[in-house]
């Protein structure tokens, strides 16, 4: 398997790999389970000791550039509010008023210096301080400070806003990656890049069969022969292992042309595509000019649904060299494209598998030595599990 090379070196890794019709793989098949794609009990120890206990993102930074900018998010465990504050940091809440349980705020992106509940107009400022009770002569005395909103550890690091979804644990997003992949991060500047279109998608599909889907490189051709399969190899993958979280180089096709022909020193990114996944539910795909994030994160009460997020991140238009109708329309195109794939490939073949997982006698199930990504996705999510009820 390869590890700690430098990119080119990768991508000529992923060259030979090619030739010889073979990938990086891993010493053994691993096997799992029908049961884990809908039990309600195992659904529950996945919100609480894994997407409770460690970060996950929410969302790029540019969504919520400005001062007072917010946006909310369903997350496993809470309804949240994430918000810029004043001071260009970023904080987030359970949106939920203090008073009587109301949802504080319904719209999904927004701008604000207050957020005022619609049902009897208490209001909160953007860090989440109690600003007015209304009526509050006759309501009785209350401690403010204690009914402010109730506060969960965010992080801004790398570009993205990452949150853990539970008020009483902490937050460090660094230690969490690790010094590998908080390396490789920082080595992208996604914090510079935009984030010109995002989107998200209720499924009837568990999380982890939504996650699997996108670690896959063994699929390509076959389920997606018109359109995928004709621009990148499949079952072609120079994988790196950094424990929780893992990388590959998976070679296109137009790379076909050094197939016989040594390309000496030239630079070849852009005849690949690389896939990060970032442990516990985010895979990340670098492009030769921008950056795609794909989150995937349970159902709050249903182990047979949830939501998957698509984010396109691309160097801002003054920075790209083309203009702005170019750049318009050149991203405009892209995503349609990435939307069409999804909604008439990959979600009808997953909503499927959903289906099939439901069977009683389904019998067990294999991860190939090949599906090495998958296999880390697998491996680290049991850890987490396995830590977890150890520690409660």
């Amino acid at each position: 398997m390869t590890t700690s090379l430098p990119r080119q070196d990768r991508i000529r890794r992923a060259l030979e790999l090619l030739r010889n019709e073979t990938t990086d793989k891993f010493d053994d098949v691993l096997g799992f389970a029908a049961h884990e794609f809908t039990d309600p009990v195992l659904a529950q120890e996945e919100r609480d000791l894994i997407f409770g206990r460690v970060p996950s993102i929410v969302a790029h930074g540019s969504e919520i550039a400005r001062p007072y900018d917010f946006m909310t998010v369903q997350m496993p465990r809470n309804n949240i509010i994430v918000v810029r504050q004043k001071d260009k940091s970023v904080k987030a809440f359970v949106n939920l008023c203090r008073h009587r349980g109301a949802l504080l705020e319904e719209s999904e992106k927004g701008r604000c210096r207050f957020f005022s509940c619609p049902y009897h107009r208490w209001s909160y400022d953007p860090d989440g301080s109690l600003r007015m009770v209304t009526r509050d002569a006759t309501f009785g005395e209350i401690d403010r400070k204690e009914q402010g909103l109730v506060e969960l550890p965010c992080e801004e690091r790398h570009g993205f806003i990452w949150v853990v979804d539970n008020a009483h644990a902490l937050i460090d997003v660094g230690a969490w990656l690790g010094p590998e992949m908080d390396s490789i991060l920082a080595g992208y500047h996604i914090d510079e890049l935009q984030c010109v279109r995002s989107a998200g998608f209720d499924e009837p599909t568990n999380w982890k069969i939504m996650q699997d889907a996108f670690l896959d490189g063994y699929h390509i051709q076959y389920a997606h022969p018109n359109t995928a399969g004709k621009i990148i190899h499949t079952n072609v993958m120079a994988f790196e292992d950094f424990g929780r979280h893992c990388r590959f180089i998976a070679p296109r096709k137009s790379i076909d042309r050094w197939l016989e022909e040594d390309p000496g020193d030239r630079q070849l990114d852009r005849y690949v595509t690389e896939t990060h996944f970032l442990l516990p539910n985010s895979t990340l795909l670098r492009q030769p000019d921008h950056f795609q994030l794909l989150t995937f994160r349970p159902h709050h009460s249903d182990p047979t649904k949830s939501r998957m997020e698509q984010r396109l991140m691309v160097p801002a238009q003054e920075d790209s060299g083309i203009d702005e109708d170019h750049w318009n329309r050149r991203w405009e195109k892209n995503w349609d494209i990435l939307l069409a794939v999804l909604h008439n490939e990959d979600f009808p073949l997953l909503r499927k598998s959903q289906r099939g997982m439901a069977s009683a006698d389904a019998g067990d199930m294999l991860l190939g030595r090949n599906e090495t990504a998958n296999q880390v996705f697998h491996r680290e999510t049991k850890k987490l599990l396995a830590e977890g009820r150890a520690s409660s």
